[in-house]
């Protein structure tokens, strides 16, 4: 997956080049400090097929960031795990409020987000220096009190 240029598309970097590049950039994410959560995507509980990040920012606020392999794309994996998060962050009282920014051509994910309850509150311009060039960054938000976990996910 972090191999796969069109999967990192929109992805804050460009794809690795070679497995000890893939092996730094997971150890790195895996060093960053205990505010940091990520659950992985599986379908057997063996193969990652993408994660699920909250990131704390501050005292009840987080930021979540997701990406899946191409190859579990347009399954409604992604839904899925995004959505048991954010239910798991709330129930647990974990966050009062979650954040996502998403690059304004990532079509796919904005609906994911708008879906899933997500408000656009704003457009920080320029907000990102990628592998595909200086970017600007659509800010989501929702609020705990407003999360509804979609119907065909309650059991």
């Amino acid at each position: 997956m972090l191999a796969d240029s069109e999967t990192m598309t929109w992805w804050s970097r460009a794809a690795t080049a070679s497995l000890e590049e893939t092996r730094d950039y997971l150890a790195w994410n895996a060093s960053l400090d205990p505010g940091h959560r990520c659950w992985a995507i599986t379908m057997d509980g063996n193969c990652a097929l993408g994660w699920v990040v909250v990131i704390v920012r501050r005292h009840g606020v987080g930021e979540i960031g997701y990406i899946l392999s191409r190859e579990a794309q347009g399954h409604g994996l992604a839904r899925e795990a995004v959505a048991g998060v954010i239910s798991h962050v709330f129930a647990n009282g974990w966050m009062r409020r979650l954040s996502a920014d998403v690059d304004p051509d990532n079509l796919a994910s904005i609906r994911l987000l708008v879906n899933l309850g997500f408000r656009r509150e704003g457009l920080l311009r320029e907000e990102w220096e990628t592998h595909l060039g200086l970017r600007d960054s659509l800010m989501f938000g929702l609020l705990a009190r407003e999360w509804q976990a979609p119907v065909d996910m309650i059991s």
